[in-house]
């Protein structure tokens, strides 16, 4: 629950209606403490889709999904758009899976927990091997306190591994796996190194994207994240 309610600060303010987001310019909505996304049926996009994934976990521990969920079979997003979402922000069936999503905050960073114990050998996998031993190293640096081991957890549900070449720009990517490739590899605290380093992966991931995207808007608010986890 420590770790829920400070993701939950993290992503949404800690506010029952930023559980259920779609933000401007997306083609998806972004559910629960992590923003888990959501794609409608039939508009996939570059992104993980990780809602789905979690709604199963949060079942297959014995807690009871609303109706919404039970009714779209394959958990395909409902509405269609950011517009139909937005209207429906009041009605019945929206009330009842944001109280879903406050009620299962435990089982949420459970999730993301779970997401980060399989990450590194995707992320092993994935990059080259002059890299392996300098990522599993800093992986291992990070895990050996408190304050690392929140900082990859929420880092990886945030931006993901960083192993899907659909998830990057200019083809460099902005994930866990590019933060710890980029990590100094000297003895200075683990998690300011972490803290820093994101935020120069997030800044080149904004500096490389479509200029119709406009994520500069939301940069701001990454850096302030990140640099929170050498805050403690």
């Amino acid at each position: 629950m420590r770790i829920g309610k400070k993701i939950w600060q993290n992503e949404c303010n800690g506010t029952i209606s930023g559980l259920t987001s779609w933000n401007s310019g997306e083609n998806f909505a972004s559910l629960g403490i992590g923003h888990f996304i959501w794609y409608p049926e039939g508009m996939p996009g570059p992104f993980e889709e990780s809602f789905p994934q979690l709604a199963s976990f949060i079942a297959a521990r014995g807690a009871k999904l609303p109706n919404l969920l039970l009714a779209t079979g394959e958990l395909h997003c409902p509405w269609k758009s950011r517009t139909e979402f937005l209207r429906a922000q009041q009605t019945p069936e929206m009330k009842q899976l944001r109280q879903f999503l406050v009620d299962t905050v435990d089982l949420q960073a459970q999730f993301m927990v779970n997401r980060l114990q399989k990450a590194l050998p995707k992320m092993l996998q994935e990059t080259a091997p002059s890299s392996r031993a300098k990522v599993q190293r800093q992986f291992q640096r990070l895990t050996d306190s408190a304050r690392g081991c929140f900082a990859l957890a929420d880092y990886v549900n945030f931006k993901g591994e960083g192993v899907l070449h659909t998830e990057r720009y200019r083809d460099q990517g902005w994930g866990l796996l590019q933060v710890l490739e980029e990590m100094p590899d000297t003895n200075t605290d683990s998690v300011e190194a972490f803290s820093r380093t994101a935020a120069e992966v997030l800044t080149r991931r904004v500096q490389n994207a479509p200029r119709e995207r406009k994520e500069s808007r939301w940069l701001p608010g990454w850096i302030h994240r990140v640099n929170s986890y050498s805050r403690g």
